[in-house]
């Protein structure tokens, strides 16, 4: 036998304990216009209300059927403007059609004392259901159409009424992307730190910072007390030092966790060096004290699991209160100084043809941004796109494979990739974040070069790996809200070969979270390389392009381009 036990709703003791007016049983009194009874700014509908004089079951019908009169009272409330008794006044009805499925394709029906059985009612109930679900997909209002209508023609009394500041401010403000699409623009962060850089302290332990930037910052380990010093600490090791921060753009605390940590363990990787310790950056929205708890630890058993398969220690950290749920690590890790890619064939490419041996990642142990010799082939080990899904997700335009393979890409470590490409001797590695593929792309090659002089590179387009969906969401028009300060960048493309029409084209501006790496490697060894990544487990890794000699056009080169698209 089988028993099916139906409970009603209960009220939770909180609404009393506030102060509001609540009935018997508990639930918040409200009047006709779904108005506290002793508290006017507060509204009310659905299970949590009881409307004074129309005792009413606790069914979702009923909440549904109060939302368009409980919207139009709010926005009426927030203009201004009184509340009518004629117009604004709302009555529930009194009984309801009720609709279970019966797991085999029939159906019951009540409505009142009558009930009905059928499996042509279930064609009623699954007609309803995709109605009603359609609202909520496709039945949405365009809000970047509404906020770009302008002059506030689009927007609702309410949002119009705040005033042409705020709706300026609305107009030129989509919807905003987290991860790392919520970066600021490279041209911002670069043109800013220029104007502060007066004001940092210079060190001789810093071999790698502000004055040389890479994926991470390399500073001497000093010597002990009492040993015999050098300027530049202690000549065997460095140690590597990277933060990452951003806000949540996924729902599930261990997935977002997971995520973060992944990304921010990525400078190392990128630098060749193993990350040894971590320090966490929590942000956590104000909740209930139970509440607040499980989600942090969900989101730090997300990022222990990271840490854990790349050996990394989580040694401490902070957390604060904020408006959205977001983490970040600062990243430590450790290298031997100076013998990074001798014995891997990488050459003479560090020390001072980078610029000298404090500027030069090779000369730290490390590898770098630069370092890439013409001749040489560029491989990426992901392919991109996290931007527009996640884009295209605010919106309801995806799919959901599309956002699960994305996900578990972006759940996969960099670790053993880096290890793969260090082996066959890749001479410059970065990893593919905010900034875009061809944002870090011309980034290596103005690092590297005899003497800093630059190289340049070539993009087969179709070559380029890109996730599921990543091209239908460029083709609907939706891009990350970083997309146009990275697009800034284009003066790095000396020729786009006639497809910039092309959706590909686009999604080289398309910011990353937790990206792939960007290798450059002796074309000798490019295609083994991409075999091993490959059988490791990043099934997309792809030989993208190649390392050439910088343009021949001199103009070009004056205004920054180094890159042409095939």
């Amino acid at each position: 036998d089988e028993c099916v036990w139906c409970t009603e709703g209960a009220a939770q003791g909180w609404l009393g304990a506030s102060g509001f007016e609540v009935d018997d049983r508990g639930f918040l009194l409200v009047d006709e216009f779904l108005q506290s009874t002793n508290t006017q700014d507060v509204f009310a509908a659905g299970d949590i209300a009881h409307i004074k004089g129309h005792p009413r079951p606790k069914a979702g019908v009923f909440a549904v059927m109060a939302g368009m009169p409980l919207f139009l009272n709010l926005k009426k409330r927030l203009e201004g403007l009184k509340l009518d008794g004629a117009t604004d006044r709302y009555v529930p009805q009194t009984s309801f059609l009720g609709l279970i499925g019966t797991g085999d394709g029939g159906c019951v029906a009540s409505k009142g004392r009558m009930a009905l059985e059928g499996n042509y009612l279930w064609e009623l109930k699954d007609w309803i259901d995709r109605k009603w679900m359609q609202v909520y997909s496709e039945g949405l209002p365009d809000m970047d159409a509404m906020l770009s209508s302008g002059g506030g023609a689009g927007l609702s009394p309410v949002a119009a009424s705040s005033g042409p500041e705020a709706l300026k401010a609305l107009e030129a403000t989509p919807m905003r992307c987290g991860g790392c699409g919520a970066k600021v623009g490279a041209t911002t962060l670069s043109r800013v730190m220029g104007q502060v850089g007066g004001l940092v302290v210079r060190r001789p332990e810093v071999l790698l910072g502000l004055d040389s930037p890479d994926d991470a910052a390399v500073v001497a380990l000093p010597w002990p007390k009492g040993a015999s010093s050098s300027s530049q600490g202690n000549p065997g090791f460095v140690s590597v030092h990277t933060v990452d921060f951003f806000r949540a753009f996924v729902e599930d605390p261990f997935v977002f966790g997971k995520v973060a940590a992944v990304h921010a363990l990525s400078d190392c990787h990128a630098m060749g060096c193993p990350a040894v310790t971590a320090l966490a950056i929590v942000v956590l929205p104000f909740g209930l004290e139970a509440k607040v708890g499980d989600a942090l630890l969900q989101l730090m058993s997300g990022a222990c699991e990271a840490l854990r398969e790349d050996g990394c220690a989580l040694v401490g950290g902070h957390t604060c209160e904020g408006a959205e749920m977001s983490l970040g690590f600062a990243i430590n890790g450790v290298a031997p100084r100076g013998s990074a890619r001798d014995s891997e064939g990488g050459g003479e490419s560090g020390g001072d043809e980078s610029g000298g041996e404090r500027s030069s990642a090779a000369a730290q142990g490390c590898l770098g941004k630069g370092g890439m010799r013409a001749g040489e082939v560029l491989v990426l080990t992901k392919p991109l796109g996290t931007g527009v899904l996640f884009a295209a997700r605010m919106r309801n335009k995806t799919k959901g494979r599309w956002i699960m393979a994305a996900l578990q890409s972006m759940q996969q470590s960099n670790k053993k990739a880096s290890e793969v490409c260090r082996s066959y001797g890749a001479s410059a590695c970065t990893d593919v974040t905010g900034f875009g593929l061809l944002g870090h792309l011309a980034e290596m090659c103005k690092a590297s070069g005899s003497g800093g002089s630059g190289v340049a590179a070539r993009v087969e387009l179709d070559a380029v790996p890109l996730m599921d969906g990543a091209r239908e969401c460029v083709e609907q028009g939706i891009f990350s809200s970083l997309q146009p300060e990275n697009v800034r960048l284009r003066y790095a493309v000396g020729s786009d070969g006639g497809r910039r029409g092309d959706p590909a084209y686009a999604l080289l501006f398309d910011p990353q979270t937790s990206g792939g790496l960007l290798v450059s490697v002796p074309a000798a060894k490019a295609e083994a390389m991409v075999a091993d990544l490959r059988s490791q487990g990043y099934r997309q890794a792809q030989i993208i392009g190649a390392v050439t000699p910088p343009l021949d056009d001199q103009r070009l080169r004056a205004s920054g381009a180094c890159i042409a698209i095939e």
